[in-house]
């Protein structure tokens, strides 16, 4: 395997990493003002303590998985400058957009418990909702572009504007993608939580699934007419199109029949596959173009020194990364409520 393969299986696992573990994060904000217990009293405000429950299910590991995501930055940025010069330029306003997120949404899920009344309660948890939204949107408006293609200039700099992300198909991968982490999380809450929470997580993960199944049909279907993705590997681009299909399936009848440590197998699978699809049906390419030539992996990849030099990064650093994630999952292993108290 050559240093430039490995590097770039090595972003790619961080990137589907990070898919994973902070997709359920995103889900779980999006779903924790409907996890409350039943209505209680004369207003019909539902009970919080199912909200904070479905919100201590990733307190442990809420701020640790972001540490993926600062990795993939890190190795794109050493691995690939020429990918990132060209990338992030053209996506400043999404990568904007999902950094706000993460900051209003760890900001509100911290400090909701401190509100003092309910105006400022419910204020905090709109924000908790926001924080997850966004960023999940975001991140599937990212997927149907770099699957679509954008523009490129004569200067190599690749352009996207409105026109790009609000296109049906941009939109499409956006809602699927938020639909898809908001059902991650349900599984997650599911596997986390007490009988009582668990059971209106199943219910409400495995409707969230089916609906991610459709918006993926959509897109599917808009890449058939030729308005959707841009493959150039089309045999394996239906390869992982399928287990993605098959995840959400597995995912969505493993929740029906409460077997919760599989279906959350299933939806990590899912959540994970979007990033070989980019990477794998579309090389040697990491970006396509719609109009002039994409940006291949050899032209975005650093030299052979810096890759040498870089070596250490990954040798060392992923492996504490790995490491420390096991520990944490296993520190905290059990459902919240029965082996630890609330955390916030």
């Amino acid at each position: 395997m050559s240093l430039e393969t490995l590097w770039l299986a090595l972003l790619g696992l961080l990137l589907a990493g990070y898919f994973v573990l902070g997709g359920y994060d995103y889900g779980v904000q999006m779903l924790s003002p409907f996890l409350g217990g039943p209505p209680a009293g004369p207003t019909g405000a539902r009970d919080p303590a199912g909200r904070n429950a479905a919100l201590d299910a990733i307190a442990p590991f809420f701020l640790g998985n972001e540490v993926w995501l600062v990795a993939f930055a890190g190795v794109m940025f050493g691995a690939f400058p020429h990918l990132e010069g060209s990338l992030l330029t053209g996506l400043y306003p999404l990568i904007v957009a999902i950094l706000a997120g993460l900051v209003l949404g760890n900001a509100a899920v911290q400090l909701r418990g401190r509100s003092r009344g309910p105006r400022a309660a419910r204020i905090w948890n709109a924000l908790v909702v926001l924080g997850g939204a966004l960023p999940a949107v975001c991140w599937g408006i990212v997927v149907g572009l770099l699957l679509h293609g954008v523009p490129r200039r004569a200067d190599g700099s690749f352009h996207i504007g409105p026109g790009e992300v609000f296109a049906p198909f941009a939109l499409t991968c956006g809602s699927a993608t938020a639909l898809l982490f908001a059902g991650h999380g349900a599984a997650f809450v599911a596997l986390r939580s007490g009988p009582g929470l668990a059971a209106g997580a199943r219910r409400a993960g495995a409707a969230l699934l089916a609906a991610a199944g459709a918006a993926s049909a959509l897109a599917l279907l808009l890449s058939l007419f030729g308005a959707g993705a841009s493959m150039t590997r089309t045999a394996t681009s239906a390869v992982l199109f399928a287990l993605v299909a098959a995840a959400l399936a597995a995912g969505r009848w493993f929740l029906t029949r409460g077997r919760d440590a599989l279906a959350f197998t299933a939806t990590c699978a899912a959540t994970a596959l979007p990033v070989p699809l980019i990477g794998a049906g579309q090389y040697p390419y990491l970006l396509t173009a719609t109009s002039g030539a994409g940006l291949t992996v050899d032209e975005a990849v650093a030299d052979g020194a810096t890759l040498r030099l870089l070596l250490g990064f990954g040798v060392l650093v992923v492996p504490v990364i790995l490491g420390y994630q096991a520990w944490s999952w296993w520190a905290f292993r059990g459902r919240t409520g029965l082996r630890h108290p609330d955390y916030f």
